[in-house]
């Protein structure tokens, strides 16, 4: 018995050693370095890369392709009489998609718990989810026009469908992810079916849906511009300048139109990835800072 005890017990401790090799280290705190000094040198890079192309790449005659960035900040970003029409014109597009995600959230959520309710739900509902999804939004953009006109009704009819399969999806993945033992401690409460759903279910697939929502809070800002492209009746969006300004070759207006909207797409995408976190906390890897 000692003999047997004396082969074990290094062996556990080998074995011991070995977990502690594989636990998962200790993530190190952020620096100002790591968090600000990356993305700085990224950007000083691209900017480098942009320089290279229009002055090494492109030839007199041709640079204006591909303006370099100074041009683009003084003739554009820095003029007003520039910069005005594409903010009153982001504006626009803002108005646009505000509206298409309110909708896109709301027949979202609504058709993920509807689809959870029953399975004959989700087998009528989910292939026309996913044929929502892999459509072409370009293919079916004329149709768009020629059942609800060329206007803002258009544009927010395209947002909605682009961003809604993200908040259908998650939202129905999330409900279906609950706990059995949740599910089963509910009905030994003779809990009926609103309370199941609104006391536990919807709680418990937040992370989920709130996963789908910041999916679509970027999708849906594409969407406002490619309605802004191809519904340019009413007011001019950001999408319908960026046509304006290829159409007459202004590739100032046209770069600085495009950082214009890719900065208000980035600004909707990390103002829900801080909602999400503040309603999720640190509770879920999903509200966590990585």
């Amino acid at each position: 018995m000692t003999q047997t005890l004396a082969v074990l017990v290094p062996r556990i401790r080998a074995a011991g050693a070995v977990g502690d090799r594989g636990a998962i280290p200790a993530r190190r705190p952020k620096t100002p370095l790591s968090v600000i000094g990356v993305p700085l040198a990224s950007f000083a890079v691209a900017l480098l890369a942009w320089y290279a192309v229009t002055y090494l790449v492109l030839e007199p005659q041709r640079r204006f392709l591909l303006p370099a960035p100074h041009r683009v900040l003084t003739l554009s970003l820095l003029d007003s009489a520039h910069l005005i029409p594409m903010l009153e014109a982001l504006a626009v597009t803002a108005r646009v998609t505000a509206i298409g995600f309110v909708i896109a959230v709301l027949f979202g959520v609504t058709v993920g718990v509807l689809m959870n309710q029953a399975r004959w739900i989700e087998r009528a509902v989910y292939p026309y989810a996913v044929a929502l999804q892999v459509i072409p939004i370009l293919a079916i953009v004329p149709l768009i026009g020629l059942w609800f006109g060329y206007g803002m009704v258009a544009r927010t009819i395209v947002c909605v469908m682009i961003a809604a399969f993200p908040i259908i999806t998650n939202t129905h993945f999330g409900l279906r992810s609950v706990d059995r033992g949740l599910h089963e401690l509910f009905t030994l409460g003779r809990a009926n079916r609103w309370e199941r759903l609104t006391k536990l279910e919807l709680r418990a697939a937040l992370p989920s849906i709130l996963t789908g929502i910041r999916t679509a809070a970027g999708l849906v800002v594409v969407g406002a511009i490619i309605g802004d492209m191809f519904f340019a009746k009413g007011e001019p969006g950001i999408g319908t300048l960026l046509d304006v300004y290829r159409s007459r070759l202004q590739s100032e207006d046209l770069i600085a139109a495009i950082a214009i909207a890719s900065a208000f797409g980035i600004a909707v995408f990390s103002l829900f990835g801080i909602l999400s976190r503040a309603l999720v906390g640190r509770w879920h890897a999903s509200g966590s800072d990585s």
